[in-house]
């Protein structure tokens, strides 16, 4: 079979060559690169187009694998058709794969034809977030003996720092239960509710986690994790939303793992 015919990237020309090369994989407006040649100097345009296509359609597939979610409510030709675009608008800047994809939200969100599913970037980026804990560094969780073992009138003094794998991301629609419904392999029925919705997304005992959040719930945990010492993240959070259970949030965070450990704000 032949292959196409090209310098080594290691030399100066081919440093040239590979400049020439990259945008062309992407772009099928763009014409084949004059370095690129079949046996005996040929023209390659054929094998060069496959070659391009094999690019694009590996790039749409580490889209798909990231976002099941998302292809599941559009529905695949849809979803690839989507991917296609972004594809070619963004080409990848890290060699590992499953890091492709990180602005993809951002794209679905500005998106002609996706604007009817205005909830669909934030289910976009509940997805990102289970794969970004997935990947996240190991840490040993904050145990519940350690927050038991603080005088109570300190409690409102202690900053918490955040376990690596925690991801909080807030949405005007009900992303989290949109993304649950179709993460999960059951046929999905009519959803009901259109409130806004704050997911917690953790990875407790190595298994990634994503929790709806009661009101306010994500407000405090999100106040913890930039620093703000309990009392302050715990008056925030009951300002904005009267139903704020300051009992039940630390429940949720102690049994998703969120925090690593704490210490005493100065």
């Amino acid at each position: 079979m032949h292959t196409l015919e090209r310098e080594p990237a290691g030399t100066a020309s081919g440093a040239g060559y590979c400049r020439d090369f990259t945008p062309g994989l992407l772009d099928p407006a763009r014409k084949t690169p004059a370095l690129v040649t079949g046996p005996n100097g040929k023209a390659a345009d054929k094998r060069f187009n496959v070659y391009r296509n094999n690019v694009t359609v590996s790039l749409i597939n580490a889209l798909a694998a990231v976002y099941p979610a998302v292809m599941r409510i559009t529905g695949e030709p849809f979803f690839r058709a989507m991917a296609r675009f972004h594809v070619r608008e963004t080409p990848p800047t890290s060699p590992l794969l499953f890091e492709y994809g990180r602005d993809f939200p951002d794209f679905i969100e500005r998106y002609e034809y996706a604007q009817s599913m205005p909830w669909l970037a934030d289910v976009a980026r509940i997805e990102r977030g289970w794969l970004d804990a997935y990947h996240a560094a190991d840490a040993a969780a904050l145990s519940p003996t350690e927050l038991a073992a603080v005088p109570p009138d300190r409690l409102g003094d202690l900053v918490f720092e955040a376990h690596p794998a925690t991801r909080i991301l807030h949405s005007g629609y009900p992303a989290v239960t949109i993304f649950s419904v179709n993460r999960a392999s059951d046929p999905v029925g009519p959803i009901e509710t259109t409130v806004a919705e704050s997911a917690l997304v953790t990875r407790p005992m190595l298994e990634v986690e994503v929790r709806r959040l009661a009101p306010g719930v994500g407000l405090f945990l999100g106040g913890l994790m930039a620093g703000e010492t309990m009392a302050s993240a715990a008056a925030a959070a009951g300002e904005a939303n009267a139903d704020f259970d300051l009992a039940a949030a630390i429940r949720v965070m102690l049994e998703a793992g969120a925090f690593a450990a704490i210490r005493r704000g100065e």
